[in-house]
C-alpha cells in the first residue's frame, strides 16, 4: 500500500502593493487623464496628428495606472477620485493654458469636488491592529494597525489561540 500523497502546500497570496503606492498610481492616472482630456480638445476630431497621438497615449497610460491602483484601492473610491482630479485639473489647466472661462460657480464646484476627493481618500483608510502590517503606512498615528496579532488572546478566534 502506498502512502497517501500529501496535499500541496498552500501558496501564500501575493502581497498587495502598498496603499501609498496605490495612491501614487492613482495620482499618475489622474495626471494622464488630464493630459488626455486637454489633448483631445485640440485634436479637431482626431484629424490633427500630435494632439491625437498625445490623447491616445494619455488615455492608455491613464487606464493602465488606474488599473494598477485598483489592485489595492476600492473601485468606487479609486474611480471617483480619478475622475474628480481629472475633472478639476482639466478645467483649471484649460483656463490657464487655453484661456477658458473660470467663474465663481466653477470655483465653488471645484471646492466641493476637492472636498469629496479628500473625504473619499480619508474614508479608504482601514484601521488595523498589527503595526507590522505593511499596509499600516497610511494609518494615522495613534490608530491601531494590523490583523489579529495585537488582539488580546481572549478576543482572538479559537483557531489562532
Amino acid at each position: 500500500m502506498t502512502a497517501a500523497a500529501s496535499p500541496p502546500a498552500a501558496t501564500p497570496p501575493a502581497p498587495a502593493q502598498s496603499r501609498a503606492k496605490a495612491w501614487v498610481m492613482l495620482l499618475l492616472a489622474a495626471v494622464f487623464e488630464i493630459i488626455f482630456a486637454l489633448a483631445t480638445g485640440k485634436t479637431d476630431g482626431f484629424t490633427v496628428l500630435w494632439p491625437s497621438v498625445i490623447s491616445i497615449v494619455g488615455v492608455a497610460l491613464s487606464i493602465y495606472f488606474l488599473t494598477q491602483a485598483l489592485k489595492t484601492l476600492d473601485v468606487g473610491v479609486g474611480y471617483t477620485i480619478w475622475t474628480g482630479i481629472g475633472s478639476v485639473g482639466t478645467v483649471v489647466l484649460g483656463a490657464v493654458i487655453f484661456g477658458e472661462s473660470l467663474g465663481l460657480a466653477k470655483i465653488g464646484a471645484f471646492v466641493l469636488i476637492i472636498g469629496g476627493v479628500i473625504g473619499l481618500q480619508q474614508s479608504d483608510r482601514k484601521p488595523r491592529l498589527d503595526p507590522t502590517d505593511p499596509d499600516c503606512e497610511d494609518v494615522p498615528i495613534g490608530v491601531r494597525c494590523g490583523g489579529t496579532a495585537a488582539m488580546p488572546a481572549t478576543t482572538q478566534p479559537a483557531a489562532t489561540r
